[in-house]
């Protein structure tokens, strides 16, 4: 009798698993051409989950469904200046010292190690003096290291909260949905914003084992409430409260040449923000536009985009790291690199230590600075956060660092691209059909 039932089982077991793929797939078929907005994402879930057998129909329940709706945030108009990281965190800690009211901070990465103690002790600190201070940390960057500085804060007595919590960390190490803004507000008057987070590696004068170069912004002026602004939307969805009042939002008023506008972006209300602006300014560009990025995998209709210019006879620069701290992403990004050379652009890479910088400036005259990189993670899958400024210092200011980054890296050409080996090139087309998930 028991050989029977065994037996009985086993002759479903196929059935099992086949009903269990055809609905998988089914419904991503269904929910995909619904709910996403391009064409080529709804081509490779759907193509993933009727290729790879109920795999796929998992992978897009954990990784392809957008499961957050948000409201949209404002914009305003002014920024200062900027520093490297060995100036931002002495910066942003003297700012906590001096905080009077309040501190928000929100980053992607907040590491336990002696950057991230600094600013836990400087967090502890104000909190004792009796100033209201919020800290979000996203779920995966907070997971660096361990403990997390989520629960050493927690522990500390500072409130803290952690953005979009995982039930499988490991799993999620490169899951969508991710806050990757970089936001400091104190006093509701002065702001930091751009590429650093908190981690050892960005305080290159301690020589850290691993050391990144970026490059982050002390903001002040009316622009400043629109980073509040962010950061509350992004609290108020992590914890249900909200934050108000000149405790939070201090009047501000113009107090430098510098015309900017808050841009936030993110796979909710506010999806496409980014890529459209970018889009507009290569579009408009006249002499030079001119990009530095950690990682660079642009879809097709950037990737034309940069490739009009350069036929109108816009010279385009773009510098990339000569090996980024994702191997992974290294192999996808260079297959479409010899396109972009073939229609005049330019192509530069950066020697160690590991770039972390964003830029964007074209014509002198207009910069995007941020949190934002060139790849399909942080155009359309992550929280983002950046400034669209206008100024012509401020953005002479900006081409003199890529001038510098220029004059130490090495340009690339299409021999070195085509002379690579054919494992090589194979491995990165691979590599590339990834790009959407990157």
């Amino acid at each position: 009798m028991q050989q029977d039932i065994v037996a009985g089982v086993a002759a479903l077991w196929p059935i099992i698993v086949s009903v269990a793929y055809d609905t998988g797939a089914a419904w991503v078929t269904v929910d995909a051409v619904l709910r996403k907005r391009h064409v080529p994402a709804i081509i490779g879930w759907v193509g993933l989950a009727w290729l790879v057998p109920v795999v796929g129909a998992l992978a897009y329940f954990l990784l392809g469904i957008n499961r957050i709706r948000r409201s949209p945030t404002a914009m305003n108009r002014r920024l200062e200046s900027a520093a490297q990281g060995d100036a931002a965190f002495p910066a942003m800690l003297a700012s906590i010292d001096a905080a009077r009211t309040s501190v928000t901070l929100a980053t992607y990465i907040f590491d336990n190690d002696h950057a991230g103690r600094a600013f836990q002790d400087a967090l502890v600190r104000a909190r004792g003096r009796g100033v209201e201070v919020r800290v979000l940390i996203d779920d995966v960057g907070a997971r660096y290291t361990r403990p997390t500085m989520i629960r050493v804060l927690r522990a500390a007595g500072v409130p803290v909260a952690a953005f979009l919590p995982t039930r499988i960390p490991r799993l999620f190490q490169y899951a969508n949905l991710r806050n990757h803004r970089k936001i400091l507000v104190v006093d509701g008057c002065v702001g930091f914003t751009g590429g650093i987070n908190i981690r050892a590696g960005h305080w290159l004068a301690r020589r850290p084992a691993h050391p990144v170069r970026c490059l982050h912004f002390r903001v002040d002026g009316p622009v400043v409430a629109d980073m509040q602004r962010a950061f509350a939307i992004d609290w108020a969805f992590s914890t249900g409260e909200r934050l108000g009042g000149e405790r939070w939002f201090s009047p501000t008023a113009g107090c430098g040449p510098v015309a900017a506008r808050g841009v936030p972006d993110g796979p909710d209300a506010d999806l496409d923000n980014l890529l459209q602006i970018i889009v507009g300014a290569l579009s408009v560009a006249t002499r030079r536009a001119r990009i530095v990025t950690p990682y660079f995998l642009p879809d097709s209709v950037l990737l034309r985009a940069l490739q009009v210019a350069a036929l109108r006879g816009v010279e385009v620069d773009i510098v990339l790291p000569g090996r980024s701290n994702v191997p992974l992403m290294d192999w996808a990004m260079t297959p479409q690199l010899p396109e972009l050379i073939e229609k005049g652009c330019r192509i530069h890479l950066a020697p160690p230590p590991f770039d972390h910088t964003k830029l964007f400036v074209v014509d002198g005259t207009w910069s995007l600075i941020g949190s934002t990189n060139w790849d399909a993670r942080s155009l359309r899958l992550n929280f983002e956060y950046n400034l669209e400024c206008y100024d012509r210092d401020l953005a002479g200011r900006l081409d003199a660092i890529i001038d510098a980054k220029l004059a130490n890296s090495r340009p690339l050409g299409l021999a070195e691209l085509e002379s690579r080996a054919f494992p090589a090139r194979l491995r990165d087309g691979l590599a590339r059909l990834l790009s959407p998930y990157l």
